[in-house]
């Protein structure tokens, strides 16, 4: 049985009220206004973030690709969150096969996963290549002590500054960052504190 834990959130057993929860809900509606035509939620867990975007924006999408590299949680997602317009696959994120696997996408979500990958640029690059000119990206990290510096949670490889997150979109035309805490998702405002980055690329 699937359980609730800091990396995996299972809407259904948890309350309204759960702060963990809101923040993950937060970041999906805020991708409501970039989501349209074919979209990849790499990294999807549970799927109820992937089949909120199926369901809200039903007419703009015409696929949901929704990845995750845990056979038991896709098992979950299937029977709790199955909507026709969301397809769940099992893959590596950091796999270079993945472009060809999978094709190209108008949008790409990927929330809190590049913190738990060893092969960051190999992940990275599967984005850039799937993504289609023009495309959107929208990818979201808590930030921490730096590339290759210790972290407090166990299941992060490690969390980057907020600059060395400025810097991995440096390919893309042009990108807007945005900033976390809570449920509050807005532009940098000076004298604020943001544990969580969240940046919105659009491919030349």
């Amino acid at each position: 049985m699937l359980e609730n834990t800091g990396e995996r959130i299972i809407p259904e057993e948890l309350p309204i009220t759960n702060g963990m929860l809101l923040e993950h809900l937060a970041r999906y509606y805020f991708s409501l206004y970039y989501a349209k035509g074919r979209v990849l939620d790499i990294a999807c867990g549970t799927g109820y973030g992937s089949k909120i975007m199926a369901k809200s924006k039903k007419e703009e999408i015409n696929e949901i690709i929704a990845v995750d590299i845990d056979e038991e949680t896709l098992k979950y997602a299937r029977q709790n969150h199955y909507h026709p317009h969301v397809k769940y696959v099992k893959a590596d994120a950091a796999d270079e096969k993945l472009p060809d696997d999978l094709g190209l996408f108008d949008v790409i979500t990927s929330f809190e996963t590049i913190e738990h990958l060893e092969t960051e640029e190999a992940f990275l690059d599967n984005l850039f290549k799937m993504l289609k000119p023009g495309g959107i990206l929208i990818l979201s990290t808590p930030f921490g002590a730096g590339r290759g510096k210790p972290t407090r949670e166990p299941f992060h490889i490690h969390q980057l500054t907020e600059e060395e997150f400025i810097e991995l979109f440096e390919p893309y035309g042009d990108t807007e960052f945005y900033y976390q805490r809570s449920v509050l998702i807005e532009p940098k405002r000076e004298g604020k504190h943001y544990p969580i980055g969240i940046a919105v690329c659009r491919k030349r």
